[in-house]
């Protein structure tokens, strides 16, 4: 077809800042070149909130990739919200169709797909989120809904932690019990009603809930923590034991004090590379639907392309 999208030259970029570290353009270009798109995937790398939001109104772009610090702008620019969007206050991907621009998080099914790749199971399990931004409240809801039983919020300042989770209990409830039930787009996951229903949702901080985070499962650096050299661990790795599973969003900024606890007090460690390429597939999945385009390859095919691509052993 003369008009498909997909035969028309197109812009996509990620944005956030600092961004000149991002295999995102390496990955989406690999995947769109392997469809036989010829799209071309960049870098926006806006030092301010004033550049950013200049850019996002321009819309000069099909989609984009939102990271740190500008997921909460990107989803006051969109027209359109999907749940995962409105529950993390933040979008990660905004796509443009027609005059709308609809805009998702794929944060937490990233880091859940990964982690369930690398073959843990959140069934039952006790998450333990560090951060209270997007990033965070996304991951905190995927657990949820792959099954955790039991999921703590944690912040340095535990009111902080309160009102975030409260704000996304109360959210979440809503959408729960709406008219229709929103069923899990994974086999195995539950439904929006009774991941709410059977999900325990805590908070707390570093400092006061040093128990549960010892008891923790799964332990989820999802602050920037990690990406300035020097920076601590959110938390007394102390508190790490082998046993656990940890995860840490950030990735490509050397090994971060929170990696290094982990590692020392003999968890399963990842960094967040294996997340990159996990929302990076759900990323080209939604583009794709969005843009009417039937996607070619599987999960499982994009993933080794975009993560072959990127360098990344995962």
């Amino acid at each position: 077809m003369e008009n498909d999208v997909r035969n028309i030259p197109q812009k996509l970029y990620v944005l956030g800042h600092p961004v000149a570290h991002s295999k995102s353009p390496v990955m989406y270009n690999a995947v769109y070149a392997k469809l036989g798109f010829p799209w071309e995937y960049g870098l926006m790398d806006c030092e301010t909130p004033a550049e950013a939001k200049a850019f996002l109104a321009a819309r000069d772009f099909l989609s984009i990739n939102i990271t740190t610090p500008y997921k909460p702008e990107a989803l006051a620019a969109a027209t359109a919200r999907a749940a995962s969007a409105k529950l993390a206050h933040g979008a990660n991907i905004l796509v443009k169709k027609g005059d709308a621009l609809i805009a998702f998080n794929t944060d937490g099914r990233g880091c859940v797909g990964y982690l369930e790749r690398t073959g843990f199971s959140f069934n039952g399990a006790k998450v333990a989120v560090c951060g209270t931004g997007p990033t965070a409240l996304a991951i905190l809801h995927a657990a949820a809904i792959a099954g955790a039983s039991e999921v703590l919020l944690l912040s340095r300042d535990k009111e902080r932690a309160r009102e975030v989770l409260d704000r996304y209990v109360d959210e979440f409830g809503t959408l729960a019990h709406a008219t229709v039930d929103l069923q899990a787009a994974v086999d195995g996951h539950r439904s929006f009603l009774t991941a709410y229903d059977e999900t325990a949702f805590k908070f707390g901080s570093y400092t006061t809930s040093t128990q549960a985070i010892a008891a923790a499962d799964l332990v989820i650096n999802a602050t920037p923590l990690g990406m300035r050299e020097g920076d601590p661990a959110p938390f007394d790795v102390s508190l790490f034991h082998e046993g656990q599973r940890a995860f840490d969003v950030v990735y490509a900024h050397g090994e971060t004090a929170f990696a290094a606890g982990a590692k020392a007090a003999g968890c399963t460690f990842a960094d967040g590379g294996g997340m990159l390429v996990a929302q990076a597939v759900a990323t080209v999945q939604a583009v794709c639907d969005v843009s009417g385009i039937d996607c070619e390859l599987s999960f499982d095919e994009l993933f080794e392309i975009m993560a072959n691509a990127a360098g990344f052993n995962v």
